[in-house]
């Protein structure tokens, strides 16, 4: 399965980890860092990432709810069918900072919080069950 991972470009390390733990798995993760190269089409070459993904994880944090980009990410998700039950939101750090900004259709998918910001491996575990559970 081919997972979108929408996250602002400060998580590389968390993103690593979620990485390596999703390839355990048997997943494949497209993640804009490692693959969109210079002079490519931001826009497009993102476009037919999220076209090809059946699941995508969304880091969110109080700075990545106020990227235009991650929520451009999420509502393509919420519209889109081939990503039904497979958007996992992931709160990262402690929550109460910033549950006022969170979208309110979280509250009907799951959640996954990372509250020590990705070093508990059982955590990052969480977040390839839910998408092998929704698979």
């Amino acid at each position: 399965m081919k997972v979108f991972l929408s996250h602002l470009g400060t998580d590389k390390d968390l993103v690593q980890k979620i990485s390596d733990e999703l390839k355990k798995w048997g997943m494949e993760l497209w993640d804009d860092t490692y693959e969109i190269y210079p002079g490519d089409n931001w826009a497009q070459v993102t476009s037919q990432a999220l076209e090809e993904s059946q699941a995508m994880i969304v880091l969110l944090t109080p700075e990545s709810l106020e990227s235009k980009w991650i929520m451009w990410d999420i509502e393509f998700a919420l519209v889109n069918v081939s990503y039904k039950h497979r958007l996992i939101p992931v709160l990262i750090g402690d929550p109460d900072r910033f549950k006022e900004k969170i979208p309110a259709v979280f509250r009907y998918l799951k959640v996954i919080n990372l509250p020590d910001n990705g070093k508990n491996d059982e955590n990052i575990r969480q977040i390839a069950e839910a998408i092998k559970q929704a698979a």
